[in-house]
């Protein structure tokens, strides 16, 4: 039997991956089991006897609350000298990645989409997605649906986060054709 670079004898006793026992990551008994708190405790007895189409209203309701916070405000009619509610332009005074999406939210609401894609084009263009993701997951959850998924590759993400960073970039430019993007 040579030994092996761990000093452990070949053939000796393994792991069920091969690996020589002593040679285990981490240890047996390394790391104790915590038992979880009382708050984690009553969360996981909540989820287990919530039923399954619990989560999806609540996540719809929190949509319908977005939803009734921009019919209700009207984002559009503000006084040209009022603070902007958004802490990055109040202090800098540069449109945020996500600036005007409540305003466009507003104008798909009232299905004006070239008002709405001229607050916030990246956001109406992602719309449809969202809304579909959602429903499938949101039909998976209640109640069993198997819509057809809707496979987004990474390199499809990082694009799409790759030009919203572009177009929050370019509204922020001070020169003529990307003054037009300004909101």
């Amino acid at each position: 039997m040579s030994p092996l670079p761990g000093g452990t004898p070949a053939g000796g006793p393994t792991t069920a991956e091969g690996f020589p026992a002593e040679a285990a990551w981490p240890p047996p008994g390394a790391y104790p089991q915590v038992e979880p708190d009382r708050l984690t405790r009553f969360v996981l007895r909540v989820h287990e006897r919530a039923p399954r189409w619990a989560v999806p209203l609540a996540a719809l309701g929190c949509v319908g609350m977005g939803v009734a916070y921009a019919l209700v405000s009207d984002p559009t009619r503000s006084a040209p000298d009022a603070a902007p509610s958004c802490l990055l332009k109040l202090t800098t005074g540069l449109d945020c990645p996500g600036c005007g999406g409540t305003r466009a939210l507003w104008y798909v609401l009232h299905a004006d989409l070239p008002a709405a894609a001229r607050h916030h084009f990246v956001f109406v263009f992602a719309l449809p997605f969202l809304a579909y993701l959602f429903v499938a997951w949101a039909g998976k959850q209640a109640f069993g649906w198997r819509l057809p998924e809707l496979r987004i590759s990474s390199p499809v993400i990082a694009g799409f986060l790759a030009v919203w960073f572009a177009f929050s970039v370019a509204r922020n430019l001070p020169w003529a054709p990307f003054t037009s993007l300004y909101v």
